[in-house]
């Protein structure tokens, strides 16, 4: 399917809320862009490696009793001392 889209004076190129949807693209997105041939390839750029544990808290559901930082430590060190 085609889309069309204007530059604006700023540079910026609105892309149709259809490709936005499909693709899960939200506000913030990044991409990169790349020459191709006669246009330009428009990619999201790659997710970067968790940096700190602010970033991760929450990613993970978990459903059960509240576990302490010690009980947290415990099963880190045991997992950790599996895998050895």
């Amino acid at each position: 399917m085609t889309h069309i889209t204007k530059l604006s004076t700023k540079g910026q190129v609105v892309l149709p809320k259809a490709i936005r949807a499909a693709r899960r693209w939200r506000a913030g997105t990044q991409f990169t862009i790349e020459e191709y041939g006669e246009g330009i390839l428009l990619k999201p750029k790659s997710q970067a490696v968790v940096q700190n544990w602010d970033e991760l808290i929450g990613c993970v559901a978990y459903n059960g009793p509240r576990k302490s930082i010690r009980e947290m430590n415990q099963a880190m060190a045991a997992e950790a001392r599996e895998r050895r």
